[in-house]
């Protein structure tokens, strides 16, 4: 996703709200919105998330708010959702969204990834490994799937997918 905006940044990228600690190299407003347990509340009472969940223990949700500007602007939008965020987009708005399902090479490399990264706990990394296992069982709920086994292989393909609107 990261290449995908730098190579094209007409794409707009959906910055989701989290309640989880900030990790090194985060900004707010850059990687996400980072808001107390009370303030998401706050915005899940207000109907403020297009979609929101509950995930490793701490809640994302996407701006509503930024969906439908950029929709109104006729503006493409890339989002970086879990499983449970993209089945309520799916819900929501069938008709203007295409999924796509980035997997791991292998589960090997999944976790050498996660620990690679240097910023969880090994609690933490043992409950992604479980969530995330949950979450591959659903990949065929997605309508395309990527293996990032090769970053400029993986790129091609997403862009493949992106400009064809989604049409195989």
């Amino acid at each position: 996703m990261q290449k995908l905006r730098q190579k094209h940044p007409e794409i707009l990228f959906s910055i989701s709200c989290t309640t989880r600690d900030p990790r090194p190299g985060d900004q707010e407003g850059v990687t996400y919105y980072f808001l107390t347990k009370e303030e998401f509340e706050k915005g899940i009472e207000e109907s403020a998330f297009l979609e929101w969940a509950l995930v490793h223990d701490r809640y994302y949700g996407t701006p509503l708010k930024f969906i439908e500007e950029a929709f109104r602007n006729g503006s493409s939008v890339i989002m970086d959702i879990d499983v449970q965020g993209a089945k309520i987009i799916q819900e929501k708005m069938p008709d203007r969204i295409v999924t796509i399902f980035i997997l791991p090479p292998n589960e090997k490399e999944w976790e050498r990834r996660l620990r690679g990264r240097g910023t969880d706990s090994e609690e933490s990394i043992l409950k992604r490994i479980k969530n995330g296992k949950t979450e591959l069982a659903r990949q065929d709920e997605f309508d395309f799937k990527i293996v990032n086994d090769d970053l400029e292989k993986s790129l091609l393909e997403l862009e493949k997918i992106v400009f064809s609107g989604g049409k195989s």
